[in-house]
């Protein structure tokens, strides 16, 4: 069966993907050289976590075909840089606060749309460093809708998060719910990309959707997130930090879903004007942490040791995706269950422990 995202030769289109050596983006720069197009990768490989794992994922993303050896940051990544130069796929060593910078890359590609995953991302550490995350999640975004406006590069999706909602009482959680109570500065600084972008398609005609995710997890993921952080420990034998008692409970999305859900945004971009939609890519599945521990314990085939501490500022209690709106505007329909899911995300960790 032919797949729906592969064009002929004639319709091969050149995508700018913001972030794309991170845990979403590398698996979406993987799909879209496999169905055939360009991609230009725009990564700064900021310090949130190690860059040996981004470098990791640009690889895979390029199924390993490269010969690498690491050494340290900056040779590591102007070697990637040079060794990945081709047609199809240029790495782009990026930060997006620097206009100037992201501004040759824009006049060196004939960019057709942009994909901006990039983001300081993390409700946590945007408390501690809330003038960064601004720096990067707003000003950086508006760099790029200001050189789409220089362009005239006339569709962007955006990743937007499901930390909008806040601690909102209604569930499921729907795009035309109130989202004006924003509890961290990460929240406040996803909300505040969904307003500028309605303002840069509404002045400037720039077609644009608005993902918001719902706590992504599996193989790539960053370490610093629960399920991750988690199987590590579990394995290790180490103690796991349970906050609160149990019952917080989250949405988690499989990789391979939001990746459909985003090329199915690319897809409905492409073949429509005048957009500008807000849409949620979840499981539409809640999970607590109970029931998540019980399930990585299941899979690893060990006991956690919990470490019982109070819950955290900028905790969210619960969130719940409506994904209505993605199945009936793009077609999205999420399959990996949470068991299966987890699953899959273990066997990755094993198959790739250092």
């Amino acid at each position: 069966m032919l797949n729906p995202y592969i064009r002929n030769t004639i319709d091969v289109m050149n995508y700018l993907v913001t972030g794309g050596s991170g845990f979403i983006g590398s698996h979406l720069v993987e799909q879209l050289l496999k169905n055939g197009h360009s991609v230009i990768n725009v990564d700064s490989f900021d310090d949130f976590y190690h860059y040996k794992i981004k470098v990791q994922n640009t690889l895979d993303s390029l199924n390993n075909k490269i010969g690498f050896s690491f050494t340290d940051k900056e040779s590591d990544i102007n070697n990637l840089v040079s060794l990945t130069g081709s047609e199809s796929y240029q790495l782009c060593y990026q930060d997006i606060r620097d206009k100037q910078g992201l501004e040759e890359i824009f006049k060196k590609h004939k960019i057709d749309l942009v994909i901006h995953l990039a983001a300081l991302a993390g409700v946590r550490p945007s408390i501690e460093r809330p003038l960064d995350y601004e720096a990067v999640n707003i000003r950086g975004t508006q760099n790029l809708w200001e050189l789409c406006k220089e362009f005239g590069i006339k569709k962007f999706v955006c990743a937007s998060s499901s930390s909008v909602y806040g601690n909102q009482e209604k569930i499921p959680f729907s795009e035309s719910d109130n989202v004006d109570n924003p509890i961290s500065p990460y929240a406040a600084t996803k909300k505040s990309g969904e307003i500028l972008g309605h303002v840069y398609h509404h002045l400037y005609n720039i077609d644009m959707i608005q993902l918001r995710f719902f706590t992504v997890y599996g193989p790539r993921q960053r370490p610093d997130l629960a399920i991750h952080k988690f199987t590590k420990l579990i394995f290790e034998n180490q103690e796991i930090p349970f906050y609160g008692d149990g019952s917080t409970a989250r949405d988690y999305t499989f990789i391979d879903d939001i990746i459909d859900g985003v090329l199915k945004s690319i897809n409905y971009l492409e073949n429509n004007n005048d957009i500008y939609e807000i849409v949620n890519l979840g499981e539409s599945e809640v999970i607590t942490l109970n029931e998540m521990v019980s399930t990585l314990e299941n899979a690893i085939g060990k006991k956690a040791v919990r470490k019982n501490l109070p819950m955290q500022a900028g905790d969210v209690i619960k969130t719940n995706a409506d994904i209505t709106k993605a199945k009936s505007l793009i077609g999205y329909n999420p399959t990996t269950n949470f068991q299966n899911g987890t699953k899959k995300f273990v066997e990755w960790f094993l198959g790739n422990r250092q």
